[in-house]
């Protein structure tokens, strides 16, 4: 299956990558760079870097739009860093952003590829709806698994909100009452898959310089949670998990349902089933229940080996 990645480059993100490329069921055609963890220039940045790092120096990567003056919360730059990756320093890219841009990159890459390909957005759903709007055949036959949302738990920036949801909303709802084919997979799993510092030594313990940086990623990851999640005991695997289900979907139980977001008001940010439409045929997924000890197994062997070989 080949994949596009539409990515906010912080943290998870990074490690998202990192396992697109190393997933033996996925071929990386292509990243799409959003804001969010970090602004669009930053995410990439970040992930020219990290896909030379990785031995993928040839995998495109295009620019997103972006809200006039953005810039990250403050508590995204504590727990991203304000590099987006921990602090750390990655050794500078020598590869050059794409000129096309990245709605019109996904655009031609669903006409071109159709079922064998599917998108993955871990961040804002700003990119996504906006080739949606430019195309509609495109909103009809994209295969989309998104990480963000929260369903049957409470959000992580609001009661309601989860953090991808909550910087555009409205492109959101506009994607759920437009996709033919969308997975959610938000906080109701992606909490339940933590790692923690034993699996990061494991990549550290590889010797290179990649797996050195991923973990030092991961171990300020980690630093972070324990002072906003101390409860979790790890940190959550959340950009990483959509990009697992979108390899193998028997990982998560999920609830066929049409989705809405709110757009206003108190629950501005909030996912949730849209009442005018609970008895026509489900353009969505959501994932409820998750095997989080398979995924987090096969997530860290198959990083450990990524960096063992490069």
């Amino acid at each position: 299956m080949k994949a596009i990645l539409d990515l906010d480059t912080g943290i998870d993100d990074a490690l998202a990558l990192a396992y697109a490329i190393a997933h033996p069921d996925l071929e990386l055609i292509g990243v799409t760079c959003t804001y969010g963890n970090v602004t669009v220039p930053l995410a990439v940045r970040n992930t020219l870097a990290l896909l030379e790092l990785l031995g993928k120096g040839d995998v495109p990567v295009f620019a997103g739009p972006s809200p006039a003056g953005f810039r990250p919360s403050e508590i995204s730059s504590f727990i991203h860093g304000r590099n987006g990756v921990g602090e750390v320093l990655l050794p500078p890219a020598t590869g050059q952003v794409q000129s096309q841009p990245a709605a019109e990159f996904l655009i031609q890459a669903v006409h071109e590829h159709g079922a064998d390909l599917v998108i993955i957005p871990t961040g804002p759903s700003t990119t996504i709806a906006a080739a949606m709007r430019q195309d509609p055949s495109f909103a009809a036959n994209a295969h989309l698994v998104m990480m963000g949302g929260a369903l049957t738990v409470p959000g992580n920036v609001t009661p309601w909100s989860e953090a991808n949801i909550s910087q555009d909303p409205e492109a959101t709802d506009y994607l759920f009452r437009h996709a033919g084919d969308i997975t959610m997979v938000g906080l109701d799993v992606t909490l339940r898959t933590l790692l923690t510092a034993e699996e990061s030594a494991r990549w550290r313990a590889s010797g290179t310089r990649a797996g050195r940086i991923f973990a030092d990623m991961v171990d300020y990851y980690i630093g972070a949670y324990a002072t906003t999640s101390p409860y979790l005991g790890g940190c959550g695997l959340h950009d990483p998990l959509a990009v697992a289900v979108a390899a193998d979907a028997s990982l998560v139980d999920v609830l066929s349902i049409n989705l809405k977001t709110d757009t206003t008001g108190p629950t501005r940010g909030r996912t949730i089933a849209d009442e005018t439409r609970l008895s026509t045929p489900a353009t969505a997924k959501v994932a409820v229940g998750v095997d989080s000890e398979r995924f987090v197994r096969e997530f860290v062997e198959l990083l450990e080996t990524l960096f063992s070989e490069l």
